[in-house]
């Protein structure tokens, strides 16, 4: 990681002092866990009963119940759940914009999780999207020594994401700006996740085009090169896609239960207003 970079993730470390990673669940005193998640497990607290299916464990049937009703049951608990963050970091080329602070600001939030998740008593992961997903060289280590950071891959998600600690708060941070169904890479990215947040940022330069000017466009993941003109239809037009874009991925968000929260670079550095994560108790303010 360069030295620029590292400056931002010094920012993104001290605008989390004043924040804790928000806890899905505290867990009943005496637990071992600290949060609890909604899916059944094996954790003291009982949850609910469902009917007794072929292959259940005997261990988990309410006798008691079935002496009141004929009907075999099973007692369902609360799974207990490690506190852990995943942060996935894009390492997509578009998320380092020529002429902004795009991959300053995305290295800033990913310190910024990590150190909220710590001020909570979390562990912590930090993992590079591009060709493959695959852990950050020290990346379960505070993110002044994180290293392997760099916006260079080209083209889409991968196919298949690495399994994921399940119970835990995941957070990806991308600028989303890929083809195809978001729900391809929503579904195993949320599937047994605690929390699962995903923080779509872009530079102000993508989200509001500059009207009246002709510009030389180089493709970030083929490097092809077009000359356009950006008149008041063509930039109308362009956030109206965008807007469908965005659209797309906040409903595949809430689709699997995930969060979705659209952030400016140049906003996220000036004034770190994270109030929807707060409101979300995804946050919490110190």
């Amino acid at each position: 990681m360069n030295a620029s970079l590292r400056n931002y993730v010094v920012k993104g470390e001290k605008a989390a002092l004043r924040y804790a990673l928000g806890v899905p669940r505290q867990a009943p005193v005496g637990l071992v866990g600290g949060t609890l998640s909604q899916r059944s497990g094996s954790s003291l607290e009982f949850r609910d009963h469902r009917a007794y299916e072929p292959g259940d464990d005997l261990r988990h049937i309410d006798w008691s119940a079935y002496a009141r009703t004929d009907q075999l049951t099973i007692k369902l608990f609360r799974e207990e759940v490690s506190p852990i963050l995943d942060v996935v970091i894009d390492t997509s080329r578009s998320m380092d914009l020529e002429g902004s602070e795009k991959a300053g600001a995305t290295a800033a939030l990913a310190a910024f999780f990590v150190t909220a998740a710590a001020r909570s008593g979390y562990t912590h992961s930090a993992w590079l999207l591009g060709e493959k997903v695959h852990q950050m060289p020290n990346g379960n280590r505070p993110p002044g020594l994180w290293e392997g950071l760099t916006f260079d891959h080209k083209g889409g998600p991968p196919g298949a994401l690495p399994p994921l600690r399940p119970g835990g708060t995941r957070v990806l941070i991308s600028d989303l700006l890929w083809l195809g169904d978001p729900l391809v890479l929503m579904r195993p990215f949320a599937e047994r996740a605690a929390v699962c947040v995903v923080v779509n940022l872009l530079a102000r330069a993508d989200a509001e085009p500059p009207e009246g000017q002709s510009l030389r466009m180089v493709d970030s993941e083929t490097d092809e090169i077009r000359e356009i003109h950006v008149d008041a239809y063509a930039a109308k037009r362009y956030r109206e896609a965008l807007a469908r874009h965005q659209d797309n991925w906040e409903q595949a968000c809430r689709q699997v239960g995930a969060g979705f929260m659209a952030l400016t670079a140049e906003d996220v550095l000036r004034t770190w207003n994270l109030d929807t994560l707060v409101a979300a108790e995804v946050l919490k303010v110190q």
